[in-house]
């Protein structure tokens, strides 16, 4: 590790963790430390990757801290899997974030593969999807609405799929659904099973971070009143850490900033009124208020994991009328709805301050409230966060630096 002292925190896929793991980090501050700086991974197909990204996240840490500042560590290492740019899942990490599915996955993984052109087949994969989502099962804690695509006709919804990956716009017609033959319309399955994971992993990032990440820091405050927090999040981890600041207990106020690179949520979160639904919030309605410090959204351009496939994933989990209505754009990335808050930061929070990159590092994070910071000179891709300027934003935010 990097930094010292490091301390890892881990849960399983429902929030519990091994005892013990709140006085680890309260004997932190009796030790002496009053800043620490806790980061969330993303998806990750390993412990030992998220072991990795930390130790380099945090490398350029002690080099920019005040004198005087005694800064801990720790990393949230929670059971994810990789989503970046690739046009599948990798089963073999699928198994390992969900040994319980292996089965559905086996199966899965054999009709992609083979590509049987009948409409049973694609039956039974859409049951399988179900299964694999558990839509029958009641959530524990964080709900969440069950994405149409997973509801719906499996051939109607590997098609839009296909469509959609080949930038045809509008629905699909009835009369030219199977124009062509069934089997192209595996290509669109296949993206069907990456939606159905990112769902997976969308609900049991809520559930860490509320019931897990949330009840620990409520924990540490508690019995170490004076340690400051500071949470940063990447990608699902960003989502993670925002959902622990719902689950502290009423009064708690451990967190003096919260970081979030390239958060994949939407940029309404935090919103009291939705622009589109003024009767609706953001799920995360002023949890802002919780934080003593700023809440920080870095987002960029060129995130094309959040640009385009986060949109098409909440667009097609929030909409019914998406699976036969035509799309704003071609994969109805246009459409302000379904963005993401790591593509272009908080949106429809009055007071919400608007920084570039180069403006943060030259002038400092603003103290409170929500800051959006447009990271796009450094962060060239969705993982591309362990950047040094990164880390002079979190610094910043924390109130730590030189």
């Amino acid at each position: 590790m990097s930094v010292e002292p490091y301390r890892e925190i881990i849960f399983d896929k429902d929030g519990d963790g091994p005892p013990g793991q709140a006085s680890e980090l309260a004997a932190l501050a009796r030790r002496g430390v009053g800043d620490l700086v806790l980061l969330a991974h993303g998806w990750n197909s390993s412990p030992s990757g998220a072991t990795r990204l930390c130790s380099d996240f945090f490398a350029p840490f002690p080099g920019l801290l005040a004198p005087g500042v005694e800064a801990g560590y720790a990393g949230v290492i929670w059971p994810s899997m990789m989503f970046s740019g690739e046009p599948v899942p990798d089963y073999r990490a699928l198994v390992t974030v969900l040994p319980e599915k292996e089965p559905v996955i086996g199966r899965l993984t054999e009709l992609l593969g083979a590509a049987p052109p009948e409409e049973a087949a694609f039956a039974e994969f859409g049951a399988l999807l179900r299964e694999l989502a558990d839509v029958a099962a009641e959530p524990v804690a964080v709900r969440e609405a069950v994405p149409e695509f997973l509801v719906a006709d499996p051939v109607a919804v590997c098609a839009l799929f296909t469509r959609a990956l080949e930038g045809v716009d509008g629905p699909v017609p009835p009369e030219g659904l199977f124009g062509g033959g069934l089997k192209r319309y595996w290509k669109g399955a296949r993206e069907a099973l990456r939606q159905a994971t990112y769902y997976v992993m969308k609900k049991r990032a809520g559930q860490v971070g509320e019931h897990g990440l949330g009840a620990l820091l409520g924990e540490v405050a508690r019995t170490a009143p004076g340690l400051r927090v500071h949470l940063v999040g990447h990608s699902m981890g960003a989502r993670l850490v925002a959902y622990a600041l719902r689950g502290l207990p009423a009064g708690a106020r451990p967190v003096a900033s919260v970081t979030l690179l390239q958060g994949a949520f939407s940029h309404y979160a935090f919103a009291a009124r939705l622009p589109h639904d003024p009767g609706r919030s953001g799920a995360l309605r002023d949890l802002q208020h919780r934080v003593r410090g700023p809440v920080v959204a870095c987002h960029s351009r060129h995130d094309t994991a959040l640009g385009v496939m986060y949109p098409l994933a909440s667009r097609l989990a929030n909409d019914s009328a998406s699976l036969t209505g035509p799309a704003a754009g071609p994969l109805g990335t246009d459409d302000p709805r379904w963005g993401a808050i790591g593509h272009d930061g908080v949106r429809a929070v009055p007071g919400t301050v608007e920084r570039t990159l180069a403006e943060v590092l030259r002038e400092g994070v603003p103290g409170s409230g929500c800051v959006s910071v447009d990271a796009a000179e450094v962060v060239r891709s969705h993982s591309d966060i362990c950047r040094p300027e990164l880390a002079r934003v979190v610094v910043s935010a924390s109130r730590t630096g030189r």
